[in-house]
């Protein structure tokens, strides 16, 4: 399954958004915490619990996305909304088409005219057809005739020699 990674539900795709969210947070907190810091009168590198939940919390983060329950999930919503998917998208065109055969006989006027344009289509193949059977036979005609002169000559041949030795 190998586009399955390139699926916006994929597992990896899901665990980079993750994590880039923690990292936001982290750094939000790491913000404040600073800003804080300054209002207070700490100095500008000092670290507070603040950032340090922070820290910790992306790196429970990134291992929580490797959690397989989470994949399992993913690939079981794939496997049963693909099938839902595709059924949806037959009987959309099974309408479209029953829709189109209903507009096309809905009056009389409207199936004598898809009447005559079948009869014209029929008509149409007939002669196709007709005219390849002509060319067909006209061939098969033009073969047989260089053929039976070929065997006339050569048999014309062959009775000259055969008196000829006689």
């Amino acid at each position: 399954m190998a586009s399955a990674t390139t699926s916006p539900k994929a597992p990896k795709a899901k665990a980079a958004r993750k994590a880039s969210a923690a990292k936001t947070t982290a750094s939000r907190a790491r913000a404040r915490a600073t800003a804080t810091q300054a209002k207070a009168g700490h100095a500008k590198g000092a670290r507070t619990r603040a950032v340090h939940q922070a820290e910790s919390a992306v790196r429970q983060t990134q291992t929580a996305t490797r959690e397989t329950a989470g994949v399992f999930g993913d690939y079981a919503e794939r496997a049963v909304l693909i099938p839902v998917g595709a059924a949806l998208i037959a009987r959309d065109k099974v309408l479209s088409g029953v829709n189109d055969t209903i507009t096309s006989y809905s009056s009389t006027s409207k199936a004598q005219a898809q009447l005559r344009k079948f009869e014209r289509r029929g008509t149409t193949a007939r002669k196709r057809l007709e005219r390849e059977v002509r060319k067909a036979r006209t061939s098969v005609e033009r073969e047989l005739r260089k053929r039976r002169q070929d065997s006339t000559e050569l048999a014309d041949r062959l009775q000259g020699r055969i008196q000829s030795l006689v």
